[in-house]
C-alpha cells in the first residue's frame, strides 16, 4: 500500500493541503527527525490539512493560539518551528513578545522567559538568513 498521500480522495487531498501548509509555515527552517509515516500522516493529513483550514479563526490567530500554547506548555523546541511559522505569516515579533510577557504572568514566569529567549533566538536566525539571501550594494551593478 502507497504512502497516506499517494492515494486519491479527500484523505490524499488533505494531506497535500497539510503539507504546502506546512512548507509555508516553516519556510528555512532545519529539518527535524523525520516523525515516522503514521505520525506524519495524522500531522499533515489531519493537523495541518483539517484543523488549520477549519472555519472560524484565520491562519494568523492559529498560528498565534498555537505559540500561546507551546509557550504555556514549555514545549520549546516545537514553539521554535511555530515562531518561525508566525514570522512567515507577518505576525509582528511585538505581537509575539507581548502574548508571551501576557502568558508569563498565568503560566509562570519561567515559561514566559524561556519563550522570549526562543523569540530572541528566532528571529536573530531569520534575520541573519535574510541578510545572507539579499545581494549587496556592490552587486547590484
Amino acid at each position: 500500500m502507497g504512502d497516506t498521500n499517494e492515494s486519491k480522495g479527500p484523505d490524499a487531498e488533505r494531506f497535500d493541503t497539510g503539507r504546502a501548509l506546512a512548507a509555508k509555515l516553516f519556510a528555512g527552517a532545519p529539518r527535524n527527525r523525520p516523525l515516522g509515516r503514521e505520525m506524519t500522516g495524522h500531522t499533515m493529513g489531519h493537523l495541518f490539512g483539517n484543523i488549520w483550514q477549519g472555519e472560524g479563526l484565520s491562519t494568523e490567530e492559529r498560528s498565534l493560539i498555537t505559540c500561546t500554547v507551546l509557550t504555556v506548555s514549555g514545549k520549546l523546541d516545537e514553539l521554535r518551528l511555530h515562531v518561525r511559522g508566525a514570522r512567515n505569516l507577518g505576525i509582528e515579533r511585538q505581537t509575539l513578545e507581548a502574548m508571551m510577557i501576557h502568558v508569563a504572568h498565568y503560566a509562570g514566569w519561567p515559561a514566559g522567559v524561556s519563550a522570549i529567549r526562543v523569540l530572541d533566538e528566532i528571529w536573530e536566525q531569520m534575520d541573519a538568513e535574510q541578510a545572507a539571501t539579499k545581494p549587496s550594494e556592490g552587486d547590484a551593478q
